[in-house]
């Protein structure tokens, strides 16, 4: 299965996270960590994000 690779501005809308709260969340290893694509860029799996969203969902109806 072919996975796209999203850059920060289609993660902050899918997510609903800021740039800051991502990072923040990497650092707590509570978030997928980008893979670099460039010298100077990175990007996230899609499948990886998809996952991370699906995690939270879950999580959240465990609560309820």
């Amino acid at each position: 299965m072919a996975s796209s690779i999203l850059r920060l501005p289609e993660v902050k809308a899918r997510v609903g996270l800021s740039r800051s709260a991502i990072y923040l969340a990497i650092s707590r290893d509570e978030f997928p960590r980008p893979v670099r694509i460039g010298a100077r860029a990175v990007g996230w799996r899609e499948s990886d994000i998809e996952e991370w969203i699906c995690g939270r969902v879950k999580n959240s109806r465990k609560l309820q």
